[in-house]
């Protein structure tokens, strides 16, 4: 009952800012969500075969299901909705509930980001007036800044594409860093041994699997390998640059700031300016503010500004709401071009 009246004070106070109320189904198709999130993410979603043989799985997300919604309906322009309802999905952690109650809201098609990221945030803290808690922080954080970083790193593009498509990997992203430290992907020796495995494959089967991977797949990466190298001296610098990037955290207000004093350091030729976040107070209401360089890596489909709001309540840590922006994960979907989209969602469960 507790849970039906907050989620009922949120949906009004949503709908108070615009937002129109939409249904989600509860059942997807699982390749949509496999596609998206990776084979790694099937062990996390309740699956089963329809009577035509189709693999079907409860929604295991309610942002990947609206987006779908918007691609499969053919939908134009600037749409402004909001949504409940539950969410299905295993846990590592075997005291995690599978299944959570959410309140989700949306701008999905329009064209001023920055705004967009604001109204986002604010109805977010709007719609926290409803819990109960005695303090809290708002975490901001921005994943196009650690992309435009590593576009501006002197490495080869091949490794500026993997760290960023890793990034929310965090353990496979520190494996990475560490090859970059020891540059094992370049040693003489072990490009020596890849070279003669790599002549006796041009013998093979080029369609033959292995790894998961086709091999005219490892040939065509081991020859952009050999075409775009890099020296040893770099990746430890590199590494060093990206470690402490991803070390930044202050107040929200001084994000700018010491963003602008990193990139001066190491002579990189960005500047971001204060206005490029949703919110400069480090205080509203009773919860403190603050930029946090390596938060963003919860969830792969996230392209931009990203935060969550986590509330002490009776001696509890509580993560109420989490959101961020999405602009490729409609197109990922199968769109033919890129739609832009910002969203965030109540957790109603604790």
């Amino acid at each position: 009952m507790k849970s039906k009246n907050l989620s009922e004070k949120i949906l009004r106070s949503v709908k108070s800012n615009g937002f129109k109320y939409i249904d989600l189904p509860s059942v997807v198709e699982a390749n949509h969500i496999v596609q998206r999130s990776g084979e790694n993410f099937r062990k996390f979603i309740f699956s089963f075969n329809d009577q035509n043989g189709s693999e079907l799985c409860l929604r295991p997300d309610l942002t990947i299901v609206s987006c779908l919604r918007y691609l499969e309906n053919n939908l134009k322009g600037k749409e402004k909705i909001f949504y409940s309802g539950q969410a299905y999905r295993k846990s590592q952690n075997k005291k995690d509930s599978i299944i959570r109650d959410q309140v989700g809201f949306e701008i999905i098609g329009s064209q001023d980001e920055k705004n967009d990221d604001k109204e986002i945030v604010n109805t977010s803290l709007k719609s926290l007036k409803n819990f109960k808690y005695s303090s809290g922080t708002l975490t901001v954080g921005n994943v196009e800044i650690f992309n435009l970083l590593i576009s501006k790193l002197d490495i080869p593009k091949r490794w500026k594409l993997r760290l960023s498509r890793h990034f929310w990997r965090e353990d496979y992203f520190n494996d990475l860093l560490k090859r970059l430290e020891t540059n094992s992907d370049v040693d003489p020796t072990i490009v020596e041994v890849d070279k003669r495995r790599y002549l006796k494959m041009l013998k093979d089967d080029q369609l033959s699997i292995v790894a998961g991977r086709t091999i005219k797949e490892i040939l065509e990466r081991f020859d952009k390998k050999i075409k775009d190298p890099r020296k040893t001296s770099k990746g430890r610098n590199v590494s060093k640059i990206i470690k402490e990037f991803l070390r930044i955290k202050c107040p929200i207000n001084k994000a700018a700031n010491e963003l602008n004093k990193f990139f001066k350091k190491y002579k990189i030729n960005l500047v971001v300016d204060q206005k490029y976040f949703p919110i400069s107070k480090n205080k509203v209401s009773k919860l403190n503010v603050i930029f946090s360089s390596a938060f963003g890596r919860q969830l792969e489909y996230y392209t931009g500004m990203v935060f969550k709001i986590d509330i002490k309540s009776k001696s509890k840590i509580i993560n109420c709401c989490n959101g961020g922006r999405y602009d490729k994960l409609i197109s990922d979907l199968g769109s033919k071009k890129q739609i832009p989209a910002v969203g965030a969602a109540l957790n109603l469960n604790n």
